[in-house]
């Protein structure tokens, strides 16, 4: 199997020392191509691949990422995120567990009906044992229900609308990044304790007008609701995604004259949106907070050398915190590979290659899905987002997996340029405290008609949120 970025970095350092800085960098990356069996399209829709091949490989995995385009950027890190987990499985797992993975991935286009597509194709032509990645919540829904119908395992590495773990709950489908419930009862929390220390009371939200956003608003009001957060909407806007000019939503924000403002905007939508707000001097009476991805690494490197003002952010994963070996190791194995910073879409999919590598050594390399299951549910992961003393788990209720959290202010921090920016002054959040009431989530699997869930399974017990 392949050796641990670091081992490889140090056994090619002495061979390079006397090149120029120019040709270590391209040799660099032919030596990374060649370890990982990385082919590069030629054009964004072109099918990639790595790992080992299709006669050597124990499991062949089928992956849909955007390739192209203002979402682009994720598939990029996820690739790079799978590869380190790659090195990562033959290092840490024991000699002969190691399962062989091929790992196949194409550009969903952001698109439900190219995804789907892609999904049958997977499992007709490759004979994927497992579908994985997806960055739009819509796409995943889609996905999501070839995994369902086919009885293939699906681990979502990226979108984060909770319905995918509550209403539409099925027992393929796992999910390795925290997702909307998370984050918003993070931010419940956070907007509570605001609210206690300058009395605000006045709310409103923006989102994308599909499933993540709309979900998003409803998992906020839900966890302000089990926290007693007295409060007024003064507006929920909706535009949709990729819109280029948010001048109207402004606008009206601004008339609205809320304290807070939170959106679900994300990745290059939520940058076109911040920068057009500070622009207008929205965040001059407002403060703004994005609890889900605002704190994305591409944000904060968009953000100049000033912190701005009123901003309130989380993500799913920070390059600078926690402040553990592991997650340093991530970052500098992932600077090293890609000669940037990563954004969290590269741990998501770090985890999903993890998760499905455990369960093979655990169940067995040719182990059926149901042993499959069985291994993952419940599954304990040590991962970069993991504080100190905390492992991620997979909830066998809701196949989510189980994180801490934390929110922070724009600081001033030139450790991770090009950005001159990153989050700090932490609040942070136990994993425990974040996850969704079991009556809630019981509440909307019968409203939804839900008949899907797993009887009998039993879970530690957990904070009312």
């Amino acid at each position: 199997m392949f050796p641990s970025i670091r081992t490889w970095l140090r056994q090619t350092k002495t061979a390079q020392a006397d090149r120029s800085p120019w040709l270590r960098a391209r040799q660099h990356l032919w030596a990374m191509a060649a370890l990982f069996g990385l082919t590069w399209p030629l054009a964004a829709q072109a099918r990639i691949e790595f790992g080992v091949s299709a006669a050597s490989a124990d499991a062949t995995i089928g992956c849909m990422f955007p390739l192209a385009g203002r979402a682009a950027i994720y598939g990029r890190d996820s690739i790079a995120g799978m590869k380190l987990a790659l090195a990562d499985l033959a290092a840490e797992v024991k000699v002969g567990q190691v399962p062989r993975l091929r790992i196949l991935v194409e550009d969903d286009r952001s698109k439900a009906s190219v995804a789907t597509r892609i999904a049958e194709q997977f499992i007709e032509r490759d004979k994927v044992r497992f579908l994985c990645g997806v960055v739009s919540s819509g796409v995943a829904q889609a996905v999501s229900r070839v995994s369902r119908t086919r009885q293939v395992i699906m681990v979502g590495t990226d979108h984060a609308s909770s319905r995918l773990t509550i209403e539409d709950f099925h027992r393929h489908y796992f999910r390795v990044s925290n997702d909307t419930w998370t984050s918003m009862a993070a931010g419940a929390r956070f907007l509570a304790a605001a609210q206690k220390k300058d009395g605000w009371r006045r709310l409103a939200f923006i989102g994308p007008d599909y499933d993540y956003g709309h979900v998003a608003w409803r998992d906020l009001e839900q966890a302000l609701a089990v926290l007693n957060v007295t409060h007024e909407v003064t507006a929920h806007l909706w535009p949709r995604l990729y819109e280029p000019d948010y001048t109207a939503y402004i606008a009206r924000l601004k008339a609205a004259k809320p304290d807070i403002i939170v959106t679900a905007l994300w990745g290059g939508d939520f940058i076109a949106f911040l920068k057009q707000a500070l622009a207008a001097g929205l965040l001059e009476k407002s403060r703004l907070a994005n609890f889900d991805t605002g704190g994305n690494y591409d944000v904060l490197a968009s953000l100049g050398e000033q912190p701005p003002a009123g901003l309130i952010l989380s993500a799913r994963h920070h390059n600078n915190w926690p402040a553990t070996a592991r997650n340093r190791k991530f970052v500098n194995d992932f600077h090293r590979l890609e000669g940037r910073f990563p954004t969290y879409a590269a741990e998501g999919a770090y985890a999903g290659i993890i998760a499905i590598g455990r369960a093979l050594a655990t169940a067995g390399h040719h182990a059926d899905n149901e042993k499959l299951i069985r291994v993952l549910e419940g599954m304990h992961l040590s991962l970069p987002e993991d504080p100190d003393g905390t492992v991620s788990h997979i909830d066998p209720e809701t196949h989510q997996i189980v994180q801490a959290q934390a929110i922070g202010e724009v600081v001033a921090d030139t450790a991770f340029a090009p950005a001159r920016l990153m989050l700090g002054r932490w609040t942070v959040y136990r994993a425990e405290e974040l996850q969704p009431p079991l009556d809630l989530v019981r509440s909307r699997r019968a409203k939804a008609g839900a008949t899907d869930s797993i009887p009998g399974v039993r879970r530690p017990p957990r904070s009312t949120l």
